[in-house]
Formats: C-alpha cells, sequence, structure tokens
C-alpha cells in the first residue's frame, strides 16, 4: 500500500449543489464525496450515467467551485492555475476545428501548452502513432469519425507530456480495436510513472486495466478500493458441463455438494463452488460422463456495482412508500 502522501489526487468531503432555475430549491448532486489516487495508478471513477462522475472531474479541473469541502491536485488546490503545465484533461465531448487537420490541432495545442518549437512536430508525430492516426494525420477532422476524433482528443491531454491526465468517458465511441489500443495506451501510461484517473461506466475496462476504484451512486461513493477487493476468492464459482451423466450420479451429487444443475439435452451443467470442483469432476468422471467443459466464473465487478446501484433504487422505493 502506497503511503497517504503520495496521493495525488485528493478529494475531501465534497459537496455540490445547484439551483435549477431562479427561485427553485437548490438540489445537492455531490454529498461528501471523499476518495485520493495515488502517485502512479490507474484510478477508475464509475458510475451510472447522472451519478455524478462529470460534476466530480469538473471541480477537479477548476471548471466549478464545490459548495463544501476541497480537492487538490499535486498539493496543490484546484482552485489554482499554476500547476496545470502538470496537468493532462479530455473531456467526455471534445469539440475541434473542423477545418483543421490532426496535425494542425495538435500542433495548435502543443503551442498553447508551452512546447518548444524544436520539440514540437517530433512531438506531435510521436502522438499521432500512438494513437493509430498517423495516416490520417494530415486529413482534415470533419472527415473523422467519432471514434477517431476521441483519439485525437487523447493525443491532445498527452501533448504537453503531464504527469497526471484525466479521462472523461475515453472509450466513448471507439470500436473493439479502438478500445483495446487506448487501454494498451493508458497502461503505458502508468508504466511511464504517470497518474491516470479514469471517468467511466464501461465496468470491463475499468476490471481489466485500473488499480483501484471508487463507484458513485448518485452523488454519493458506494464502494472504494482496489479491484480484488471487490471480488473475494470466496464468491468463486465454476461452471462444469457433464455429458452422458447417470441420473442417480447427478442425483448423488445434488446431495453432497451445493451444485445448480442445469439440463442440456444429453448434457447436465453444474454450478460449483470453487472448492467442490475437484470432487464432482473425480465422481463424474468414474461413472463414466464425459467433460465437456470446465468454465470459472466468479462474481464480476459489473455486478458489485449494478447490486450498489439496486440497493439505492430499492431504499428510494421504500422511503417513498414511508412517506
Amino acid at each position: 500500500m502506497k503511503d497517504e502522501q503520495a496521493a495525488v489526487v485528493r478529494v475531501q468531503q465534497v459537496v455540490k449543489d445547484f439551483r435549477p432555475g431562479f427561485g427553485l430549491k437548490r438540489k445537492r448532486v455531490l454529498h461528501g464525496v471523499t476518495f485520493d489516487v495515488q502517485e502512479g495508478e490507474i484510478f477508475g471513477f464509475v458510475g451510472p450515467n447522472g451519478a455524478g462522475k462529470t460534476t466530480t472531474l469538473k471541480i477537479l479541473m477548476g471548471l466549478i467551485r464545490p459548495t463544501e469541502g476541497s480537492a487538490s491536485i499535486l498539493g496543490r488546490n484546484v482552485a489554482e492555475s499554476e500547476f496545470r503545465d502538470q496537468v493532462g484533461f479530455l473531456p467526455e465531448n471534445p469539440y475541434f476545428y473542423p477545418y483543421l487537420t490532426a496535425r494542425e490541432i495538435l500542433d495548435f495545442y502543443a503551442r498553447l501548452s508551452g512546447v518548444g518549437g524544436s520539440d514540437r512536430a517530433a512531438r506531435v508525430d510521436e502522438l499521432l502513432g500512438q494513437v493509430n492516426l498517423g495516416h490520417a494525420a494530415d486529413a482534415h477532422l470533419k472527415t473523422f469519425s467519432k471514434g477517431m476524433l476521441q483519439r485525437v482528443g487523447v493525443a491532445q491531454s498527452l501533448i504537453h507530456d503531464p504527469k497526471v491526465v484525466f479521462f472523461d468517458e475515453p472509450m466513448s465511441g471507439l470500436d473493439p480495436i479502438g478500445r483495446k489500443e487506448i487501454r494498451d495506451l493508458i497502461l503505458g501510461l502508468r508504466a511511464e510513472g504517470k497518474t491516470v484517473f479514469m471517468n467511466t461506466h464501461i465496468v470491463s475496462d475499468v476490471e481489466m486495466i485500473c488499480d483501484r476504484v471508487a463507484n458513485i451512486v448518485k452523488g454519493s461513493i458506494r464502494h472504494q478500493g482496489r479491484i480484488e477487493d471487490f471480488l473475494p476468492d470466496s464468491g468463486r464459482r465454476t461452471d462444469i458441463v457433464l455429458a452422458n451423466l447417470p441420473p442417480e450420479v447427478a442425483e448423488q451429487l445434488g446431495e453432497r455438494f451445493a451444485v445448480t444443475m442445469q439440463g442440456l439435452g444429453e448434457r447436465l451443467e453444474l454450478r460449483v463452488a470453487e472448492k467442490d470442483v475437484g470432487g464432482v469432476l473425480d465422481r463424474g468422471i468414474s461413472s463414466g460422463a464425459e467433460v465437456v467443459s470446465v468454465t470459472p466464473h466468479r462474481h464480476s465487478l459489473e455486478d458489485v456495482f449494478l447490486d450498489a446501484v439496486r440497493e439505492d433504487e430499492d431504499a428510494a422505493r421504500d422511503g417513498e412508500a414511508v412517506a
């Protein structure tokens, strides 16, 4: 566990209220949000649409101010501006001048970020290659697909070689190949020692690349910690498919082991606790059954987060019923 003093991003008891319109009551969208992001890690900030992810990120970027609480990056209050040259940012819906080329827009952002003239062209070419846009470097952005524009957005966030990078839905609009390329790029940033904060609702991407994660639901953090903390070994099950298993043996397995059975014609699918896999296979094989497949199955990160959303919805319905 890294020292708490190494936290690059720190959010403490942040509350945010909005007033929907003149004379209307304030609406609270963040309820005491608290989390830390450690140096050199990939941190996933996950939640359904409207949960408060983008609002939290806007506070970190200094675009809006919290009603209560505090937030800092690299030890500096987010209201300050001097440290911004160490921060990269990809918004959820980036906008680019459509009549510029990919090379021109990255050169423009490099100039804004203070990248020197002697290094600028090489840095632009390097990033175009990293996001696989070298073939389209001199095409106008108005001809780009949404996924290609997303890659331009990733490249502009890295143009000045920042220490900390914030991505708001970085996989948005990408096909499976593009998503893998961006995942590999993010893993490469971690290998370089950079810190990555990733807002997303695509839980599978979080499970694949993030070191730690926080789940936000309706403006409150529901879970926070390392990926493995959400997926304990005790919850693991294994799916076994056996063919030609004698009915009496199936009955014995049901009595001896806590298995769930489902018929598939001449095949039988059994969901077995991980500790019982050996015993079930031994009994099945000794009875003359054929082992078709053995597939480990575990409670996924998506299951954990969906359960949190459902719990919140159930609590809200119970509150309405009492009222």
